[in-house]
């Protein structure tokens, strides 16, 4: 992810750059209610390390001044842009109904003796919105708890069937079953998939959207264009690069399970002088404008991160006020974005 500036934060939180300027480098002019959501943004963003202001902000914005506390569980200390849209969407949906949100980041995977935060078991928080946790022991260990939860994607390998809170998941298998018949209607049939199918349930659904189009159209699926396999978080790059250099050729076209994988797919053809699309057609999955590579230019399919943030936000409202009504698992489906990666 790019360094994230101090424009960034004016344009997440809706408000001037100078202001921002102003909290961070403690000046005057600016209420505390305000001075507090820039500091925690900037410490979501990895603008500012998580240091002793945000222990403060933490006390002094926890259950002190609220009739009820929540909890966004999020994985990962610095995510990217489309994450902290969605929470502070769903921050802004819950200060309507004066519920305060309280931050808890755990791991990206499950570590030998690893406790989950203490505030989640005791009694202080009544509820839970779990996103970007993929770890399959982590999100049993948060499924335990005994409070309303609503959760945002998960593993592949995680038991669906012992879900003990709402699911919210992002429509993928029409969509880009949808996207590969347009590729496939314009002449082009050797595709290729690239995306860990193991790390979300989204990234499968999205892959037996690309298999239902292969098939739908008697196309051979070649496993040797498709990675599917469990790619590493801090690797993507190289191992992405590692897998198009092992090819004899590249097939005509690939379906990117994220925009995140897309701009590394760019950035190497690129690197290797072939032409978007007249060579290779490439297509996303999010229509994020962080990733420089790609933004623009690629067929994707749009999440808009503001509904989606209020959706988390009223699906929680719902179960905390009717903890056993029966759990409820939704897709949300997303329009289609043609860009120019796929205008050949």
């Amino acid at each position: 992810m790019e360094k994230v500036t101090m424009q960034d934060i004016a344009d997440m939180l809706n408000i001037s750059r100078v202001t921002v300027w102003k909290v961070l480098n403690n000046q005057p002019g600016v209420s505390k209610k305000l001075r507090d959501k820039v500091l925690l943004a900037a410490i979501e963003t990895g603008y500012i390390k998580n240091d002793d202001r945000f222990k403060q902000l933490t006390e002094e914005n926890g259950i002190a001044d609220s009739n009820k506390t929540v909890s966004v569980v999020i994985s990962r200390t610095n995510p990217s842009i489309f994450w902290l849209n969605i929470i502070h969407s769903l921050a802004k949906e819950l200060d309507k109904c004066g519920i305060n949100l309280m931050y808890n980041y755990i791991p990206s995977s499950y570590y030998k003796g690893y406790t989950l935060p203490d505030v989640l078991s005791n009694g202080k928080v009544e509820g839970m919105i779990i996103m970007n946790v993929y770890d399959t022991q982590l999100l049993s260990m948060l499924n335990d708890l005994s409070i309303p939860k609503v959760f945002l994607d998960v593993s592949s390998d995680f038991s669906i069937g012992k879900i003990t809170g709402d699911l919210i998941v992002l429509e993928g298998r029409k969509t880009v079953k949808t996207i590969t018949s347009d590729i496939i209607k314009k002449g082009r049939t050797e595709i290729g998939f690239i995306g860990d199918i193991h790390y979300a349930l989204t990234n499968k659904e999205r892959y037996e959207g690309f298999v239902a189009a292969m098939e739908e159209n008697n196309l051979e699926i070649q496993k040797k264009y498709c990675m599917t396999g469990r790619i590493g978080i801090h690797t993507y790059y190289e191992e992405i690069s590692s897998f198009l250099d092992s090819l004899d050729k590249l097939p005509e076209a690939f379906v990117c399970v994220s925009d995140f994988v897309a701009n590394f797919l760019m950035q190497y053809l690129i690197e290797h002088g072939y032409e978007v699309p007249k060579d290779v057609a490439i297509t996303g999955y999010d229509g994020s404008t962080e990733y420089s590579m790609v933004s623009g230019k690629l067929t994707t399919v749009n999440v808009d991160t503001l509904h989606l943030g209020k959706r988390l936000a009223k699906q929680l409202l719902y179960r905390m006020e009717y903890p056993k009504s029966p759990i409820e698992i939704t897709h949300i489906r997303s329009d289609i974005i043609w860009g120019k990666s796929t205008d050949f």
